[in-house]
């Protein structure tokens, strides 16, 4: 499996491709998806780094990114990554990708950012894997979807900061969104990463 994974300047490239090539999925690190994209078997947004920054690498593709991903194109978003697949976040300035109707929003917490390991459960849908267990996390956003606006089925596992009850898993079409670090969570997150893989993309 190739991958195709944007690089906007902060992703957490190192952990993250020793953990794809770990599970088998050769990852090639790009800043320009003017020619790439259209030959993607799968997109991979990286998770470290502030949304206003990442956005604005990502402006110049941003409808082309969308087109693809509401086309079918299998894609994982990692905590930032996640964050990129909706609107809009309070963290900065610059619009999203717009994949998921919902806003980024500050964690309502005491205890910012999130970082360490959180329980996430969450059902197994249409072959989606599920996960249980804990989870490392590393942010002070949170993606709030819009369910009015998106199938109430969008959300497959949840964790809770404190009083925050936050999406921790969202799929739309081939898409996932997972606001915890896979490559940081011992094996058990890298084993979930590999059964994400093989959902968006067979």
């Amino acid at each position: 499996m190739k991958a195709l994974c944007f690089d906007y300047g902060a992703g957490n490239l190192h952990s993250l491709g020793r953990a794809l090539a770990s599970i088998g999925v050769e990852a090639t690190v790009t800043t320009d998806l003017t020619y790439s994209l259209a030959t993607a078997n799968l997109l991979i947004l990286p998770g470290v780094g502030a949304f206003g920054a990442a956005a604005g690498r990502l402006a110049p593709w941003k409808k082309n990114v969308h087109d693809a991903l509401a086309s079918g194109l299998p894609a994982i978003g990692i905590c930032l990554g996640m964050q990129l697949l909706f609107d809009s976040s309070e963290e900065g300035a610059g619009e999203g990708i717009g994949l998921i109707a919902g806003k980024v929003t500050k964690l309502r917490a005491r205890r910012v950012p999130h970082i360490g390991w959180t329980d996430v459960s969450g059902a197994s849908r249409a072959g989606f894997p599920s996960v249980a267990g804990f989870m490392y996390f590393a942010h002070s956003y949170a993606c709030r979807p819009n369910l009015e606006a998106e199938d109430d089925s969008l959300v497959t596992a949840w964790a809770t900061h404190e009083d925050d009850r936050f999406a921790a898993i969202v799929r739309k079409n081939n898409a996932i969104g997972i606001q915890f670090h896979p490559e940081k969570s011992s094996r058990a997150g890298v084993d979930w990463l590999a059964s994400a893989v093989k959902a968006v993309t067979t």
